[in-house]
């Protein structure tokens, strides 16, 4: 009986030191794709702005200021990561349209 819980015990401990080299192993790293010089110039802007923002003591500005800012920052953030490459963004409105065009032409 104890030898059969060695037993499990030690499959236990190996599987659980192999899964994250399994976890790992799938990943592949990806390729990124070189910048135009006008992407690289909006990039380099976004980035003065959001020093500037930083820099800026947001203690001062009223409540409507500061969500602007925010909304600001989002903007940028989803911006730079279209850029990047780094997902498809359609609106709700697109897939709809989309949906319709497919039902009408199928």
């Amino acid at each position: 009986m104890k030898s059969k819980n060695i037993l499990w015990a030690l499959v236990l401990l190996f599987n659980l030191a192999a899964m994250p080299f399994a976890a790992n192993a799938s990943e592949t790293p990806k390729e990124k794709k070189p910048l135009t010089e006008a992407q690289q110039a909006r990039i380099d802007q976004m980035i003065r702005r959001v020093e500037e923002i930083k820099k800026m003591d947001r203690s001062k500005l009223s409540k409507e200021e500061r969500k602007d800012i925010k909304k600001e920052l989002k903007e940028m953030n989803a911006e730079a990561k279209a850029i990047r490459g780094q997902g498809v963004y359609l609106s709700l409105g697109a897939i709809i349209i989309i949906i319709l065009l497919l039902i009408l032409l199928l």
